[in-house]
């Protein structure tokens, strides 16, 4: 199975840091969310080494986007971006101005008709502004042996999977471990595994599972300004078999 990369992770959470910054220098505070968030889910995609990123979204893409796509290009992976028709032709602009064209691949479909057509993600995000996202939600076809899915701009008391994920080879739901952090507008967090030792349903580990990490300091050279710049990389504690 494969096991967390904290390099990947790393290179993932400086990529998005730079390319949101530019991002913000070049349309101001468009769409950018608050710090801390497109870091995450970045380093969380690239440890876990996700190929196949699905990202739904009810406007035209974020900076989330870009962080995801960040994350696509340290695991050599793609990210599909389910977005409005009408935001499409300014999301292709803000990719490609980040030099993320290869790592995309843009729909502008019904996400509840697309959705079922992708199979096996590994890394999935759902803008929760959409009203419809507790039934997007559910019909993620989840990587069973190892995936995660964030419910992002969840609000309020709003819920994402709340501890429950599908199981679509048995039609059956089964419980999860979801964690909602006071990241951005509200954000769940559910990492799924095929735990082996138990009895082989899909699940994540309890607390006592978890593996501390100190945060990491990197330092990165700024080749147009000359400065170099000290970063605190947060280590995710999470880890699978």
């Amino acid at each position: 199975m494969m096991e967390w990369s904290a390099t990947c992770a790393t290179r993932a959470y400086l990529d998005t840091l730079q390319l949101c910054s530019t991002h913000k220098i070049q349309y101001g505070s468009w769409r950018v969310q608050e710090p801390g968030s497109n870091e995450f889910v970045s380093a969380l995609a690239a440890g876990m080494k996700a190929k196949l990123i699905v990202e739904v979204t009810s406007g035209s893409s974020s900076s989330s986007t870009i962080a995801l796509a960040a994350a696509a290009r340290q695991t050599g992976g793609r990210l599909v971006c389910i977005l409005p028709e009408p935001e499409l032709d300014e999301s292709k602009e803000v990719i490609r101005n980040s030099g993320l064209n290869d790592q995309v691949e843009f729909r502008t479909e019904d996400p509840s008709m697309l959705l079922p057509c992708y199979e096996n993600i590994d890394f999935s995000l759902v803008d929760c502004k959409d009203e419809r996202y507790v039934k997007l939600l559910n019909l993620l076809d989840v990587n069973p042996t190892r995936s995660v899915v964030v419910a992002n701009n969840l609000a309020g008391d709003k819920k994402g999977l709340d501890g429950y994920v599908r199981r679509k080879d048995h039609d059956e739901k089964v419980a999860v471990r979801s964690l909602k952090h006071p990241i951005g507008k509200g954000m769940e967090v559910t990492m799924i595994s095929k735990n082996d030792e138990n009895d082989k349903r899909l699940g994540v580990r309890s607390h006592h599972g978890r593996k501390r990490n100190k945060s990491k300091w990197v330092a990165k050279f700024d080749e147009e300004s000359g400065e170099e710049h000290i970063f605190r990389v947060p280590q995710v504690d999470w880890f699978w078999n």
